[in-house]
């Protein structure tokens, strides 16, 4: 039914819970394809390369910008996080819908380049569950959990310029809204009116 994918930008804050409620849309949605992005970061516990990322040193990384390989790329915390141009358009082209997920300044970038996208943020129900959960997950010192919600306090600006706001009050919760949105927007005009050709 579709003649071109929908591009979907997902961002919210660090500890906001992104990654689990992402892993239940895909799995509720298999036909969906996830960009893993690239990032010199570490691993985290449980994480697989290729998988939740595809984790290079900075040279590489540096070479790959060199190459303009990424549709998007930022620095954030000190480590970079880009997204592969070639494997976005080619999934796109073939009517399939991608979900990137990526903070905002990656997301900023993707909106210049590909107004199209559709954007979503990520919130927590409130500021202090926000804190909870980061100290909950126990992967971070004090200091850079600090960072961490400093960083969500100067993101919070930016929100406006996303499409959609989903609560994360509860991971079944979100994720319903997300399906909602991805519904919502396969049904857009622009993307079905090419059904009406020839009527």
């Amino acid at each position: 039914m579709k003649e071109r994918g929908t591009l979907v930008v997902v961002s919210g804050f660090s500890g906001a819970g992104k990654g689990t409620v992402l892993a239940q849309v895909l799995a509720r949605r298999p036909d969906l394809y996830f960009s893993v992005s690239f990032t010199t970061r570490a691993p985290r516990e449980g994480e697989q390369d290729g998988v939740n990322y595809h984790f290079v040193t900075r040279e590489e990384f540096q070479a790959r910008i060199g190459r303009g390989e990424f549709l998007e790329y930022a620095e954030y915390v000190g480590n970079y996080y880009g997204t592969s141009m070639q494997v976005i358009r080619e999934k796109l082209e073939r009517g399939i819908d991608v979900v990137l997920e990526i903070e905002i300044q990656g997301a900023a970038k993707v909106r210049e380049k590909l107004p199209e996208a559709v954007s979503l943020f990520l919130v927590p129900p409130s500021f202090e569950e926000l804190s909870r959960r980061l100290h909950a997950r126990g992967t971070d010192s004090e200091e850079k959990i600090q960072q961490r919600l400093a960083t969500a306090r100067e993101e919070a600006k930016e929100i406006v310029n996303y499409d959609y706001i989903v609560v994360n009050d509860t991971v079944d919760h979100a994720v319903e809204e997300i399906l909602a949105i991805l519904t919502a927007e396969s049904c857009r005009k622009e993307r079905r009116l090419h059904l009406m050709e020839g009527v």
